[in-house]
């Protein structure tokens, strides 16, 4: 900032403030839109720079301190993310091959332990076959609260590598309950028609009701929003993304 002036600064906070007053424009805070409007008026807002991400959340009747009320999955998108993840494996000889040969960015065993114990993690997804799972488990508290642990009920530990990565590279998107009993994920780009954001939100909030847990009560499904990386929260029927089954 040391380069730029008062003037300039000001000017800035403004061109920013009206961009905001645009992007809230229109938009009622307390009403329910059907998802396609939602998604209508999400594309409509004033563009930013970058290529906003559509994000989903969730409001579940969970209490995930419950094992038996832990909600956790994988989606894969019909039209994917509009990200390209890096993608790391565990695997060794023919499996190690294969990941590689099906897209991964990264592919080792006791090297690649190594390095992530040495604290680098330059991937964005874990793949590991079973059989690399007694050195993976070293990682855990290094994995696992990043979200990166591989597990076997997400896809992520299998011996099809191949189709985890190919997953991983196509669109595939983990979910996990949060401790408020809230699941979030990104569902697309703003730049994606909204054909294909609606197919994309429909298709996640499908894989979190079929992730039901046998512990959960009541109303399973309690409030769902959509909102873009720099946009407002917009509320969503639920009956717009259930095909209006009661959940």
């Amino acid at each position: 900032m040391a380069n730029v002036s008062k003037e300039q600064l000001k000017a800035t906070r403004e061109a920013g403030g009206k961009r905001m007053l645009k992007v809230y424009e229109g938009i009622d805070r307390n009403k329910a839109y059907s998802v396609e409007d939602a998604v209508k008026l999400i594309k409509s807002r004033p563009k930013s720079k970058m290529d906003e991400t559509v994000e989903i959340a969730m409001n579940l009747g969970v209490d995930p301190k419950h094992a038996d009320q832990m909600v956790r999955g994988v989606c894969n998108l019909p039209n994917g993310t509009g990200r390209t993840l890096k993608v790391a494996v565990f695997a060794r000889g023919a499996k190690a091959e294969e990941a590689k040969a099906a897209g991964a960015d990264i592919v080792g065993a006791e090297d690649l332990v190594e390095s992530v114990q040495k604290g680098t993690i330059d991937f964005d997804r874990c793949i590991a076959t079973p059989d690399m799972m007694g050195l993976v488990g070293r990682l855990g508290k290094v994995l696992g609260p990043r979200g990166l642990m591989p597990n076997p009920r997400v896809g992520t530990v299998t011996m099809d590598v191949a189709g985890a990565v190919k997953g991983a590279k196509g669109g595939a998107v983990e979910f996990r309950v949060e401790k408020a009993g809230i699941v979030h994920a990104g569902v697309g780009k703003a730049s994606f028609t909204e054909k294909a954001l609606v197919e994309n939100i429909k298709a996640f909030v499908d894989a979190v009701i079929k992730s039901k847990p046998t512990g959960a009560k009541g109303n399973y499904l309690k409030k769902v929003s959509l909102s873009s990386t720099m946009g407002p929260g917009l509320k969503i029927e639920a009956a717009s993304v259930t095909n209006g089954a009661v959940v």
